[in-house]
């Protein structure tokens, strides 16, 4: 058997260090001193094994350039889109609330942003005139009240995650 054969891929742990996520007690050394410390930093908005796997095409640690402009690349969108959003909101445009929370919903899930990504998936569904659990909701304007108000959330959980991956990489602009 050749010896390219006796490897084999273990799948990825989460207990383990990778991709220049590491565990809480080893903290991100390469990042500098306003970096967080350890992944607990991302708390709930962010999921380290999926931010990780972006971190993974990068060149090299010491090296975030591929990975900064995926993120910085998403704030631009995102900012677009949450204009988009409130120009349909006072359009009361359903239809289109739901396919820019669709849309943002995708972009955000790929870099881990969970709550994001998640109120997201709240707008597409309101958009469609359901409820949260999917089940049909008649009332548009019930729909476009809650909307507005997930909007509102959306924008603090996005600006939170922000402030968050500008620390991770040691910026403050975009």
């Amino acid at each position: 058997m050749p010896a390219s054969e006796d490897k084999v891929r273990e799948p990825f742990r989460e207990d383990l260090p990778s991709y220049g996520v590491r565990k809480a007690d080893e903290g991100w050394s390469e990042q500098g001193d306003d970096a967080p410390l350890n992944t607990a930093e991302f708390g709930d908005a962010i999921d380290a094994v999926t931010f990780g796997q972006i971190l993974e095409m990068d060149d090299s640690e010491d090296d975030r350039e591929f990975s900064q402009s995926i993120v910085f690349g998403f704030f631009e969108q995102a900012e677009e889109t949450f204009e988009s959003m409130d120009s349909a909101l006072e359009e009361k445009d359903l239809e289109k609330l739901s396919s820019l929370g669709h849309f943002l919903k995708g972009s955000s899930a790929t870099l881990g942003l969970v709550k994001v990504r998640d109120s997201c998936e709240k707008i597409q569904r309101y958009g469609k005139k359901e409820n949260e659990d999917g089940s049909p909701e008649k009332d548009e304007e019930l729909c476009l009240k809650r909307i507005t108000e997930t909007l509102e959330s959306l924008k603090t959980e996005y600006e939170d995650a922000e402030k968050i991956l500008k620390k991770f990489y040691n910026t403050t602009d975009a």
